[in-house]
C-alpha cells in the first residue's frame, strides 16, 4: 500500500468521485424540489451502497484503498451533510432535519449491507 503508483491512484480517484458527487448532487437537486437537501442524501446513499458493495466483494487491499477511500470517500459528504441538517434546524424545519438525520443513518446502514449481499455475489 505504501507504493508512489497507489498514492497517485488513490489521488485521482478522489478527484473522480468529488466530480462525480457534484455532478449527481446538482442534477438530483434539480430534479426534485424539496427542503429536504436529497442531492446530498442520494450522493451519501449511494456510496453506503459503493462501499457495501466494494467491502463484501473481497477486492485486494490497495483497490479497495483506492476506490474505497479514495473514490468514495471524495464522492460522499458527512460535512455536507452535517451542515445542511444543522440548517436546516436554524430554519425551524426541525422535522426535516430529523428526518434527514433519520434517512441517511437508517437508509445508509441498510444500503451498506445490502452492498455487502452484492459483494458477496461478485
Amino acid at each position: 500500500m505504501s507504493s508512489t503508483l497507489v498514492w497517485v491512484e488513490l489521488a485521482l480517484g478522489a478527484g473522480f468521485g468529488a466530480v462525480l458527487r457534484f455532478l449527481l448532487d446538482g442534477a438530483v437537486s434539480r430534479a426534485v424540489t424539496s427542503s429536504l437537501p436529497v442531492g446530498t442524501l442520494t450522493v451519501n446513499l449511494a456510496g453506503s451502497l459503493a462501499l457495501g458493495v466494494i467491502d463484501g466483494a473481497a477486492l485486494s487491499h490497495d483497490v479497495a484503498f483506492v476506490v474505497g477511500t479514495g473514490m468514495v470517500g471524495a464522492f460522499t459528504t458527512f460535512s455536507t451533510w452535517m451542515f445542511e441538517t444543522q440548517r436546516l434546524g436554524e430554519e425551524r424545519q426541525v422535522a426535516r432535519a430529523a428526518q434527514n438525520l433519520y434517512l441517511s443513518v437508517v437508509l445508509g446502514v441498510v444500503l451498506g449491507w445490502l452492498g455487502l449481499w452484492i459483494g458477496g455475489r461478485l
